[in-house]
């Protein structure tokens, strides 16, 4: 059961795909909070003691409702009829289609995230992501393949992004052939992995595995 949100968590979900939006012309930064409090009628006041004030905070709560806008759109039901591969290339295309309005926020975010200080936070949030869209997928996995599943889609994502966030073709075609591409690689390994249950020196390398997601040969 879910728990009912606060007031103030209830109104910083609904300002965060509001506030990336804005983060494009004023940056993480409070004057984003206060536009897209404006915009959505929401008190100036009220905006900002609801919303994080540190830029990673702010990040992390846009992230978030990322999050919350594709499981509401790909509801059980709907994404029953799918097969897996779909499920997963439905949720992270979704989420490319989402942040478009906020792509140059997305980049100054990617940027901070990949600062020393902040790489941990960048990779728990890139994990949280992979965990959400696996188990929206229907994943129940809870042995090694749970971290594995997870590793593999947070690499694909991580790259997507980056491929994404200069891609200038029209309807990011080219994000959308790298993407297929990794998936591809994903959904081999995870067949190879159920083919290959024998001794340590018969299992696929995960790291060189990851590796060749995160930097695919030219």
């Amino acid at each position: 059961m879910t728990d009912t949100p606060t007031p103030l968590e209830a109104i910083r979900a609904r300002l965060a795909l509001a506030v990336g939006e804005n983060a494009v012309f004023d940056g993480w930064t409070a004057t984003a909070v206060d536009t897209a409090a404006a915009q959505l009628g929401i008190e100036p006041a009220q905006a900002r003691l609801a919303f994080p004030k540190a830029k990673v905070d702010m990040i992390d709560a846009y992230i978030s409702a990322v999050d919350d806008a594709m499981v509401a759109a790909f509801p059980p039901d709907k994404i029953a009829a799918m097969k897996v591969r779909d499920r997963i290339r439905a949720q992270l295309w979704f989420r490319l289609e989402t942040m478009e309005p906020a792509r140059e926020a997305i980049r100054s975010a990617l940027s901070l995230l990949a600062m020393p200080q902040y790489a941990l936070r960048g990779s728990r949030l890139g994990w949280r992501t992979a965990d959400i869209i696996w188990r929206n997928a229907g994943d129940t996995a809870s042995d090694f393949n749970h971290y594995t599943k997870r590793l593999t889609l947070s690499a694909v994502y991580g790259s997507t992004l980056l491929t994404w966030i200069d891609d200038q073709t029209d309807g990011s075609t080219d994000t959308a052939a790298f993407l297929d591409r990794r998936l591809a690689n994903v959904m081999s390994f995870e067949k190879w992995k159920s083919q290959w249950k024998g001794s340590d020196l018969r299992r696929p390398s995960l790291s060189r595995f990851l590796g060749r997601l995160r930097y695919p040969p030219a």
